[in-house]
């Protein structure tokens, strides 16, 4: 996984227009994409995670699917991102035969990326960073935990909640070896050209 932008799917049912959306990010410069939607059907998850498989393959970009191992393995997904509720690390790389990389949420715990490194997760993310339209009541995370993670246990760092082209510079500057962003870039009017914005904060 390359540093940089970290895009995660918003709940669209158009399949269409997540793909549109997506390579243009990917194309400005995006080098992760996390596919999540809670709120759609089995059939729909399989068809969009597939469809994005194929896009992520197409143009290098690192796929990861949300919370669900069995998708993950049936469209060939490169890694798994996990919840609270999602597993162990151990459990989820030994289910897919070592072949995702398994990230998980630590919310603002540190003690919890503590462990879930220690198991071998292959990333940690903290988050809500700032106020978060798609989790409002998520709870806050200090920037700090980006640069102790990083200085204390050695781990690759994700951030997530509220992150814009405006605000993501002071997480870089921390250590972050991703933000993740989702309506900055899919609500974007040049999803490109804000995922370019993005982009050059890691290679400027």
């Amino acid at each position: 996984m390359r540093r940089g932008l970290y895009l995660v799917t918003p709940d669209w049912d158009d399949t269409k227009h997540l793909i549109a959306v997506s390579r243009a990010a990917i194309e400005g410069g995006a080098t992760v994409l996390q596919y999540r939607h809670k709120t759609a059907s089995p059939a729909l998850r399989l068809e969009q995670a597939g469809a994005l498989r194929t896009l992520t393959r197409e143009l290098g970009a690192f796929f990861i699917v949300n919370d669900d191992l069995e998708l993950a393995l049936a469209v060939a997904a490169d890694g798994l991102h996990a919840g609270r509720d999602d597993g162990e690390v151990a459990a989820l790389k030994t289910a897919s035969n070592g072949r995702l990389e398994i990230g998980v949420s630590c919310y603002n715990d540190f003690d919890r990326a503590r462990a879930a490194h220690a198991a071998g997760a292959d990333y940690v993310a903290f988050g809500a960073m700032y106020a978060s339209p798609t989790k409002p009541h998520a709870p806050s995370a200090p920037v700090e935990l980006i640069s102790r993670a990083r200085r204390e246990l050695g781990a690759r760092v994700a951030c997530i909640g509220g992150i814009t082209a405006d605000n993501a510079a002071p997480l870089v500057e921390a250590g972050a070896d991703w933000v993740a962003v989702i309506s900055d870039i899919y609500q974007a009017a040049d999803p490109r050209a804000q995922a370019e914005r993005i982009a050059r904060l890691f290679h400027p």
